[in-house]
């Protein structure tokens, strides 16, 4: 197994970005612009690499290599974005890998773009980028094409070689446990379990019993051997269940309006361990957005809007409005889920707004709506 943190500094100090690697202080996957960019970056990182990994290392400051780190990104269904705008779509995994000194909610994003022997090129227009389009690497450059082009090096041995200094070791993975166990207070019960005698899984969550189950919130689950954050979340209700051969994670979230709020389940992961120290992860989406009466969604729809207006030109808020800020972001979810015209715009225009509060539940509530947003999307 690779140690995915220790496989960011290898990259991070194999001199500046080239042929097999990039990285960057950000992604953005919600506007057409900040996609294209990204496919362009993965399509010539995967078509200079035909026969070994290629790299993207997300949350580092370009000029000063500084770990800055970024939001937890847990979108599984990323390669379906590969998917649908490639001919030959290279496959990509994207994973979080927490560091130490980095705030407990923040993460490097690592994108890892595996050999597919094949020339990816668009299947259809994005932003400025015609359909036909074959994006390369030239050392720190990603150039296009509409011909062929010529690979004019490999990077076979040196990837191998980066990826077999990164390797995991006891000393790696007792190190994590103990860093995962005293990251954590005794409140929110820190655990470890050893799966098949080779796989070691942390996690740690407020625990709740309803009706003889146990949920969890504020959850962190992290696969040690690899330094990889497979889940975090500081707002949702989490089920944990396993046996000797399988980690399940079953994670509700909690809508309404007004005081009618409940939990509904919105996706179970899966990891089976296989005998060989293998795993593989699967997700499946369980979430039916629930519905309203349309005459109350249009009253609480413009009861937001007219909070939005207010937060605009920075006008004071009555002391409900005060109250209804921190749900802003769930009741304009809860509106696109019920297709309410002009929703999602309504929703996007509140991101700086909330951000800019001195207090930021109404922020943390935004990020969770665009998340299950985006689940729902790639359903």
């Amino acid at each position: 197994m690779i140690n995915k943190r220790l496989l960011i500094k290898n990259l991070l100090a194999h001199n500046d970005e080239n042929s097999f690697y990039d990285k960057k202080l950000k992604i953005s996957l919600d506007h057409k612009e900040g996609k294209a960019k990204f496919l362009k970056i993965v399509c010539a990182l995967a078509n200079s690499n035909l026969e070994n990994n290629s790299y993207i290392v997300i949350g580092v400051d370009d000029e000063f290599d500084k770990i800055e780190g970024v939001d937890f990104f847990d979108d599984s269904k990323i390669q379906n974005l590969m998917n649908s705008y490639f001919n030959n779509p290279p496959k990509i995994q994207y994973e979080n890998i927490p560091f130490p000194r980095l705030p407990k909610h923040k993460v490097v994003g690592l994108v890892t773009i595996h050999p597919s022997k094949k020339i990816a090129s668009l299947n259809k227009n994005i932003w400025k980028y015609v359909k036909g389009t074959v994006f390369y690497r030239r050392g720190s450059n990603s150039l296009s094409t509409l011909k062929t082009f010529e690979i004019t090096e490999s990077n076979k041995a040196i990837v191998e070689a980066i990826e077999k200094n990164a390797s995991s070791n006891i000393q790696l993975t007792l190190d994590g446990v103990f860093d995962f166990m005293n990251r954590h207070k005794r409140a929110y019960h820190p655990t470890y379990k050893v799966f098949n005698e080779q796989i070691v899984l942390c996690w740690a969550g407020k625990k709740r019993v309803v009706k003889g189950e146990t949920f969890y919130s504020r959850v962190d689950i992290e696969l040690i051997n690899e330094q990889v954050r497979l889940f975090y979340s500081a707002l949702d209700e989490v089920k944990i269940e396993f046996d000797k051969n399988s980690f399940r994670i079953t994670e509700y979230v909690y809508l309404g309006l007004k005081k009618s709020f409940d939990y509904y389940p919105l996706e179970k992961t899966v990891m089976h361990f296989k005998e060989n120290g293998k795993y593989n992860i699967v997700s499946e989406l369980l979430f039916e957005p629930p519905q309203f009466d349309k005459k109350l969604l249009h009253h609480v729809f413009n009861n937001c809007n007219a909070i939005l207006g207010k937060l605009k030109k920075n006008l004071p808020l009555a002391e409900s409005e005060l109250e209804d800020v921190h749900e802003m972001p769930t009741y304009y979810l809860i509106c696109v889920l019920n297709k309410i015209p002009n929703a999602f715009i309504r929703l996007k225009e509140s991101e700086l707004l909330l951000r800019n509060l001195e207090d930021k539940t109404g922020y943390i509530k935004y990020k969770e709506a665009v998340r299950i947003l985006r689940k729902v999307k790639y359903r």
